[in-house]
């Protein structure tokens, strides 16, 4: 079932909306997205947002919302907001549904928490929830011609995944309240616990591996048809959350990192000038 044209704008409004209010950073990369397909890159975002708070939330339509998604990936019939809204991006788009049957998955595996135990535990959960959205956006976004189909995907993937360790990290004090941990026990077994004032050894190589992704992840964004400067962006503001909890730490504090607009806006300046080295400001 695709969209009637009545239903259309009044979905588009809604993801704008969705867009600006749970995703400062991402809205504001957004607009350096071409204006033909930023209205769909924020219906892409409705839905995976959306399915996420359901879960997140222990909504009692959660696991049905996620089924309906997954029945539309595997070919049935579009029913639901959500898989409604992806069945209409396909049919402008190459949505892959491997990565949204994958999507699925995580959502799955949220709703069923196990801590991971092992650090490719941690890698296969983070494509699952953030490394298909990457795979997602390159479908929207296409590729340059000639460029290398397998690598522009697995940077694509590790950008998602490095922005999904990055969350785990500024998350760390909100999951244990909430009495989850994304941490690998393997992590902690070497490094210590993740609680405030034992846990500088753990950020060290939680962030380190983060860092890796996003430079894979940052290596293939020239690769894209459209979308270069929003993608690189968000990256590089999304980013500065590790330089935040590694200064927190250095001072011995602990709770969720925030970086100022401002912050976000001087380096992914810096980013589209090409420029490197420490900021000033």
């Amino acid at each position: 079932m695709l969209l009637r044209a009545d239903e259309e704008p009044g979905r588009v409004a809604e993801a704008r909306t969705t867009t600006r209010r749970a995703g400062r950073t991402f809205a504001l990369a957004a607009r350096l997205l071409p204006r033909e397909l930023r209205d769909d890159v924020y219906l892409l975002y409705l839905v995976l947002r959306t399915l996420d708070d359901l879960v997140d939330d222990a909504h009692p339509h959660a696991a049905a919302r996620v089924e309906a998604v997954e029945a539309w990936a595997s070919g049935w019939t579009a029913l639901g907001p959500e898989a409604e809204i992806l069945a209409d991006l396909a049919t402008r788009h190459p949505v892959p549904r491997q990565a949204v049957l994958d999507f699925c998955a995580g959502m799955r595996a949220d709703l069923d928490h196990r801590p991971p135990a092992t650090e490719a535990d941690v890698d296969r959960y983070c494509h699952q929830v953030a490394g298909t959205v990457g795979l997602l956006m390159t479908s929207l976004l296409g590729l340059r011609p000639g460029a290398d189909v397998g690598a522009a995907e697995r940077a694509a993937a590790a950008l998602g995944i490095a922005m999904q360790r990055t969350n785990i990290l500024r998350d760390l004090d909100e999951d244990a309240a909430a009495g989850r941990c994304y941490v690998s026990a393997e992590a902690v077994a070497a490094h210590g616990p993740p609680v405030p004032g034992a846990r500088a050894a753990l950020l060290r190589d939680q962030i380190a591996r983060a860092d890796a992704r996003y430079a894979e992840g940052l290596a293939g964004v020239d690769a894209l048809a459209a979308g270069r400067p929003a993608i690189r962006a968000a990256a590089v503001m999304y980013r500065e959350i590790l330089r935040g909890l590694e200064a927190q730490t250095a001072r011995g504090e602990a709770g969720r990192v925030v970086v100022p607009t401002r912050r976000k806006l001087v380096v992914a300046g810096r980013a589209m000038l090409g420029r490197r080295g420490p900021l000033t400001a």
